[in-house]
Parts: C-alpha cells; sequence; structure tokens
C-alpha cells in the first residue's frame, strides 16, 4: 500500500518551514482507496515568493486547522504505507520536523518518484514534476496545489509501475511492508486443526484455556488470531501453547456452547464477550384504546422482551420489515410519531389502527401473529440443524419457553419419543444471552426446521 502525497510549505529556513497544504492518496496499486486534503494554519509567515507560487496566502488559512488537529488522519491514512512523493526527501523531512514539534517520531519508508523516473525513464531533459508529466502526456490540474500535484504524482507513480518490467518497486515494497510470517510452532498447530464449524478453545503452556472462539471453519479462524496485528491476536500468538476444538456441524450449536463456556471458564482474553452480547429488545403494551403497541427499547431484564437485538438499528430494521409483512401500523409500532394518521395510511398500506378505524381486535390478530412468531415464550419445541456428520442432526430443546439444553441424534424416533429426546439433550443454562442467540438465530435462518411438541 502506498501513500502518494505532496505538500506546500510556507519557504523560510531550513526546519523552520510550515505546512500550507497536504493531499494523500492511498493507493493500493490498482486504484485510489483513500484520500485526505485539507489546508493547515501553520502558525507563521508564508514567504511571498511561496505567495506567488502557490497562490496561499495567510488570509486563506486564518480558519484552517492547524498541523496537530490533523496529525491523528495523517498518521492514520499513512500506516502501513510507503511514502511516495516526488522529491520524497523534502516532502518526507517536512512532515517529520512537524511531527516532531508535537513530541512523536513519525518514521514511514519512502519512495521517490524523482529517482525511480531516472531509472525507468532515462535520458529526459528535465525531471521536474511539471516537465516530467508534461512530456509523458500526462493531464495536472491545479500545479503548485497539493492535491493537482499529489494527483499527477499518482498518474506518473501508476505508470511508472507499468513500466517496472523487472518489478523493482514491488519488490522493494514488499522487503519493506513484510507480511506477517508465521512461526513454526503455529504452523505445526494450524497443520491439526480441521475446516469444520464448532467451538476452539486456546491453551497457553499451563494448559489453561485463554481464549474461547466458535467458527464455521475453526482452521481458517486461528490462522487469522495467529496473523493478526490487533492487541488480542498479538496476545494469542505469544501466548498459545495448543489448541483443542469441539466439532458442532451447526453455528447454532457452536453459539451455544461458546456463550456457555466463556460464562464457566472465564477465559482471561475473553473478557469483553462475559458481558451481555445485546443491547436492545422488542416490547410490546396495550394503549388506552386496547391496540397492541411496539417498541424498540434498551434491553431490561426486569421487563419480558419479545425478542432482543445487538443494536437499536438492528431492531429498527426487523420492526420496519414486519410492519410490511404483517400489515402493522408504523405509529402503533413506534415508527412514525404523529398525533394523527401515519404515512402508511395515507398509501393505504395501513388499515387505520392509528386513527382507530380498525377494531383492535382485528389488529391484535395479526400483532400476535408477529409475536408467536418471533417469540418462543410458554412454547415447547425442537429446533432441528445440522450435526456433525452428513448423517445426523442437532436438536435444541425448548420446554415451555425454556431453553433446556441441545444434543444430537441419527434416528427420527429419538426427537419424537420426548423421553428418549431428554436423555440424548445435554443440559444447558437457560439465560437471556441464550434466549437472545436463539431468537436471532431463527430470525437469520428462515428455512430452520421447528417441530412443535
Amino acid at each position: 500500500m502506498y501513500a502518494i502525497l505532496d505538500i506546500e510549505t510556507t519557504g523560510g529556513k531550513y526546519n523552520e518551514e510550515g505546512i500550507t497544504e497536504i493531499a494523500i492518496y492511498k493507493y493500493d496499486g490498482h486504484e485510489v482507496v483513500d484520500q485526505f486534503i485539507s489546508l493547515i494554519n501553520p502558525e507563521r509567515e508564508i514567504q511571498p515568493f511561496v505567495v506567488n507560487l502557490t497562490g496561499i496566502n495567510s488570509n486563506m488559512l486564518r480558519n484552517a486547522p492547524k498541523f496537530y488537529e490533523v496529525a491523528k488522519r495523517i498518521v492514520e491514512i499513512t500506516n502501513d504505507c510507503i511514502i511516495v512523493a516526488h522529491n520524497a526527501k523534502f516532502d518526507y523531512r517536512i512532515l517529520q520536523t512537524e511531527f516532531r514539534r508535537l513530541g512523536f517520531e513519525y518514521e514511514r519508508k519512502s519512495l521517490c518518484t524523482v529517482e525511480l523516473s531516472k531509472y525507468l525513464i532515462p535520458d529526459l531533459p528535465s525531471y521536474s514534476l511539471g516537465k516530467l508529466v508534461r512530456s509523458l502526456g500526462i493531464p495536472v490540474t491545479d500545479r503548485h496545489r497539493a492535491s493537482g500535484d499529489a494527483l499527477a504524482t499518482v498518474k506518473l507513480f501508476k505508470l511508472l509501475l507499468s513500466k517496472d518490467s523487472e518489478k523493482k518497486i514491488i519488490q522493494e515494497s514488499v522487503r519493506q511492508n513484510p507480511k506477517h510470517q508465521l512461526e513454526p510452532r503455529h504452523l505445526d498447530i494450524l497443520s491439526q486443526l480441521p475446516s469444520i464449524t464448532g467451538v476452539y478453545y486456546i491453551h497457553n503452556t499451563d494448559g489453561e484455556i485463554i481464549y474461547i472462539g466458535k467458527s464455521n471453519n475453526i482452521k481458517k479462524r486461528i490462522n487469522q488470531h495467529f496473523t493478526g496485528t490487533n492487541p488480542k491476536s498479538k496476545k494469542i500468538q505469544s501466548k498459545v501453547y495448543t489448541v483443542t476444538y469441539e466439532a458442532t456441524g451447526s453455528e447454532l450449536v457452536a453459539l451455544l456452547k461458546e456463550s456457555e463456556e466463556i460464562k464457566r471458564v472465564k477465559p482471561i482474553l475473553n473478557r469483553q464477550l462475559r458481558r451481555s452480547i445485546f443491547t436492545h429488545a422488542l416490547y410490546s403494551f396495550k394503549d388506552e384504546n386496547g391496540y397492541i403497541n411496539l417498541k424498540i427499547d434498551i434491553a431490561d431484564g426486569r421487563k419480558k422482551p419479545i425478542t432482543t437485538f445487538t443494536n437499536r438499528q438492528s431492531g429498527k430494521s426487523f420492526l420496519t420489515k414486519a410492519v410490511e409483512d404483517y400489515s402493522l401500523c408504523q405509529k402503533l409500532a413506534g415508527l412514525y410519531n404523529t398525533k394523527s394518521s401515519c404515512f402508511n395510511y395515507e398509501i393505504k398500506a395501513c388499515e387505520g389502527a392509528c386513527i382507530q378505524k380498525e377494531s383492535p381486535e382485528s389488529y391484535n390478530k395479526r400483532v400476535m401473529a408477529l409475536i408467536d412468531k418471533n417469540s418462543y415464550t410458554n412454547k415447547n419445541m425442537v429446533i432441528i440443524d445440522r450435526g456433525r456428520d452428513v448423517d445426523e442432526r442437532s436438536a435444541i430443546l425448548i420446554e415451555n419457553g425454556v431453553f433446556k439444553g441441545l444434543g444430537f441424534f441419527n434416528l427420527n424416533y429419538q426427537i419424537n419419543n420426548i423421553e428418549v429426546l431428554e436423555s440424548i439433550i445435554t443440559p444447558m443454562q437457560n439465560n437471556r444471552d441464550t434466549q437472545h442467540i436463539i431468537q436471532s438465530y431463527i430470525r437469520k435462518n428462515k428455512r430452520l426446521k421447528i417441530i412443535t411438541l
């Protein structure tokens, strides 16, 4: 990844210059994937010859951000990038000077398009940006402004990459940005893992479980842990001794097992997952006219929700679709704040419960159908999902709206006979998290087989 940039400065004595404008284009070797362009208040005078050259004067910069206000963005957009500039030595020195004034050591690898051009396109009369791009037929606008010059440098660099038949630029880039190399012990661990759905357990040298996770592809997920650069991945890489796993076949079984095991074992690197995995819930109440109203609200352990969501937006999206599927009233679903009729009534998509045109009995039937579909309160049922082998299925048992546990079966009679079913079920804890996991999974997997007992 490359950060192709251009900087305009105040001019002045060496290492006393300030930046007046910066443009950075993040380039992946094929296209620009991000950009940052800004005037900057240098908090010092601009030399007259620079004003004449760039057209940037002190009045233009009076309300521009100071360097410290954009420093974080510059660090972020150039992170893990090679700095590319026309006369990179100058631009890179200016950036380092500004960061040093903030007490920050800014270090990046750099490539200079002047030097690359001399190597790949030799014997040209001039390698100044303006004359070079003109001789190569590269269009340039806003000459001597950061954005125009940086964009011209992007086009020039793209041309240089295509001319680099020996791929020296790419090879240099790869050397300067080495991909994370797996350690031999990590490779040994990966070689023992399958590409299946299940729960995995990461152990340290004492055999202690330090992290529990679930994945639809255990091998791939562990590889991501071993090559990741975030703090959690780095801790796993340094502490891991071995990885064990339990095949589940079903993602739902894996989610339920992961949740229960994290609560039971409390691994040191799973701290963030010990908190509740949902924040909002769908509640219902009857208004003074006898209509059942729906409301997405912050999850409250003292109330009984219809179903739960990981965030408010997820709940709102669900309710918006439910209004459409069940012909419900936007106003009574808490999606349209009005004292009169809802918008859907105006376009004849609501039957008028919002203004008491439809009877409560008629309207509430459809609301109850929605509630019944998305809540397993007081229900006796078995959710059938994939098993660990082709001829096996998993069963998740719910009795009177309470999650009892899960198991695996091969023969159909095992789930039709309640006594046999209970004998194959491994008991598990019923809590708000398991309810959320099951309800979310049912919502997302419409073809799931559910048997009512």
